[in-house]
């Protein structure tokens, strides 16, 4: 085992390592009701819920919910964009000791079925105008035995929508619910290594698996992340962040605003620039974060520059590479030295490195986070710890660590190994580590692509392909997207069955788009369908996916 060089870092520019506080999210939010009931918690458009109100919303859920018979380890799914509903309902999980699971509202019926099934979820509270989505799945789970169903305008004084009619699932209104439930709640005793909310994620191979986060795990890591920059004083934390709450970047950075009592903003629709920035405007931000293609959008817009940026701790951003050009931009508006990138996964809740504000090294995704250890293992074998600089896979260790894929033992023992004594997370990415403790990615993981920052794996598109009888085989390949730094274009190359192998190509193509946008999320759409007579092999027989590359070059 190596030595740990960060942690000389740590010592010189004086980063404390965070005590564990292992309370569930529920308890923080009681513990502000009664310290600072009127202070701000969420901002939604123009109306705004304070922390006794935020506890009194979550304690009428938490009896809606347990009226309707859901209990302690029972999964409830979370389909819907950020709007006050995802928190009430991510604390009114909390406090009655069930499970929690992000459905992203970009999931295709067949997708969305999948993880209902998959994690046995009981209930699901879903955004009216996804419904139909619920609707149009071929088989209901039969796991689901209750369908919440909220409007955008549930907290802003809209009429609740009517309820869909489904003849195997009750449903019911979320307003109509809430208005008949008490608002005081006892919160159920949990333990820190209690699930708390079963993340869905490509891992480092395959189809969607269910990475089991424990509560230790979640609210920690926004403690080990803001070691580099602690919380700031006086007037209080005003958190901004488009990422989505059904990702693990938008999850955390939710959970870690309400465990130190901050003001968050909630980003429905990340692409309204306008709506971000008067947010913004009327709010100026302590922390902001978003990936670099966000970033970018919002940089073009006029508004960004009239914003008070002068309390501006950091602005984090991660998902996918900055260009330099893009950090350059940003300081220029709110800063310098105020961008920090952070690194990490689903599995590991999800960042296991940092970059500390004063300390920030050009190309690196920075140095393991407090209570975190990070070795760089060969590839060949996963046993050998590479010296300084020498590249091999990037293994972590550390509380933020999922327990586990759920009902997929196989792939749990590939992804967790014991080595001295530790679990550690095989991420199947590629990089190496320098002799003062900064991570560098080399690669990516084998086969995934970044589009919009949502991750795309080839594995997964391929296995639904085979379900089509025109393709003998086919291969999914990135390429760099120019116009969005840090994202690929989906290419698809297909190898025809002899029967098809007169067909017209055209109607071909238009065949499987349109079976990838029915069974699949549109980002996982190709943007090119390449017809090709054989996908070339290597030696060994597997895909030549580095041909195929070339191809696209060439």
């Amino acid at each position: 085992m190596m030595e740990k060089p960060w942690l000389k870092i740590y010592e010189d520019i004086g980063i404390k390592v965070p005590e564990f506080d292992d309370r569930p999210l529920g308890h923080y939010i009681e513990h502000f009701a009664r310290t600072q009931s009127d202070a701000p918690a969420l901002q939604f458009a123009s109306r705004q819920i304070s922390y006794g109100e935020l506890d009194s919303l979550s304690n009428q859920l938490a009896n809606a919910l347990t009226a309707h018979g859901i209990s302690r380890g029972d999964v409830v799914g979370l389909h819907m964009p950020n709007i006050p509903q995802y928190i009430i309902a991510l604390i009114a999980i909390s406090k009655m000791g069930a499970i929690g699971s992000g459905l992203s509202p970009l999931l295709a019926p067949p997708e969305l079925a999948h993880q209902i099934d998959d994690a046995s979820m009981k209930a699901v509270i879903s955004l009216s105008d996804l419904s139909p989505v619920i609707a149009n799945m071929d088989d209901t789970p039969n796991c689901l035995s209750l369908l919440v169903t909220t409007g955008a305008g549930d907290m802003l004084g809209a009429p609740a929508p009517k309820p869909m009619s489904f003849a195997d699932i009750k449903s019911v209104a979320f307003l109509t619910i809430m208005n008949e439930a008490d608002n005081t709640f006892k919160s159920v005793e949990t333990h820190a290594d209690d699930i708390f909310m079963i993340q869905y994620t490509g891992g480092t191979t395959g189809r969607p698996k269910g990475a089991q986060l424990s509560i230790r795990s979640l609210v920690n890591n926004p403690r080990q992340v803001m070691a580099g920059d602690p919380p700031v004083s006086g007037d209080g934390e005003v958190y901004a962040s488009a990422f989505p709450y059904f990702h693990i970047a938008g999850l955390t950075f939710a959970i870690g605003g309400l465990m130190f009592g901050a003001h968050s903003m909630l980003i429905p629709n990340p692409r309204d620039t306008d709506n971000f920035c008067d947010l913004m405007l009327a709010y100026p931000p302590t922390r902001l974060a978003a990936v670099p293609a966000l970033y970018d959008m919002l940089l073009s817009n006029t508004k960004m520059k009239e914003i008070d940026f002068s309390r501006l701790v950091v602005a984090k951003t991660g998902a996918a590479p900055m260009t330099e050009t893009t950090r350059k931009s940003l300081e220029s508006v709110i800063g310098e030295n105020k961008v920090s990138d952070v690194f990490g996964m689903t599995e590991t809740g999800p960042c296991y490195t940092f970059h500390p504000l004063p300390v920030i090294r050009d190309g690196s995704v920075g140095l393991p986070v407090p209570h975190a250890d990070v070795r760089i293992m060969d590839v060949e074998t996963g046993q050998i710890e590479m010296p300084f600089g020498e590249v091999g896979e990037i293994c972590s260790s550390g509380p933020q660590t999922m327990k586990g894929y759920l009902n997929l033992p196989d792939e749990t023992a590939h992804a967790l190994r014991e080595i001295d004594g530790k679990t550690w997370m095989y991420s199947g990415d590629v990089g190496y580590m320098d002799k003062d403790g900064y991570i560098f990615l080399c690669d990516r993981a084998k086969d995934m692509l970044i589009v919009g920052g949502f991750k795309v794996f080839s594995v997964e598109v391929e296995d639904k392909l085979k379900a089509l009888p025109h393709i003998a085989e086919s291969a999914v390949v990135g390429a760099a997207d120019t116009g969005r730094p840090g994202n690929d274009i989906v290419h698809l190359f297909v190898q025809l069955n002899d029967s098809y192998k007169d067909a017209d190509k055209d109607s071909v193509i238009s065949e499987i788009i349109d079976f990838i946008r029915t069974n699949m999320a549109a980002y996982k759409v190709p943007k090119a369908v390449h017809i090709i007579d054989a996908i070339p092999l290597t030696p060994v027989g597997k895909i030549d996916k580095k041909a195929l590359r070339k191809q696209l070059i060439d």
